[in-house]
């Protein structure tokens, strides 16, 4: 890799980098893969890589532990909407 002046994030990463981008194990990672919560990777020649972009919709698509937060932008969303 050259040392270029700006850095830029890989788009591409392995199962092990996606797992601990997200915050989990790799074996939780893989459940949660199988089970559609992250997306299937890509195949890019012979290395198997997920799109970082992906992870970043599919982590904010969870569900928070409190949906307190949810419950008050669904109703800041429709007070707006009634003006």
């Amino acid at each position: 890799m050259t040392n270029d002046a700006i850095y830029y994030p890989p788009r591409g990463l392995s199962r092990d980098e996606a797992a601990r981008y997200i915050g989990v194990g790799s074996t939780l990672f893989d459940e949660m893969v199988a089970d559609g919560r992250m997306p299937s990777p890509k195949q890019v020649n012979s290395r198997t890589v997920w799109d970082r972009v992906a992870l970043d919709i599919a982590f904010t698509s969870l569900p928070d532990k409190s949906n307190d937060l949810q419950k008050l932008l669904e109703a800041s969303r429709s007070e707006g909407r009634k003006r």
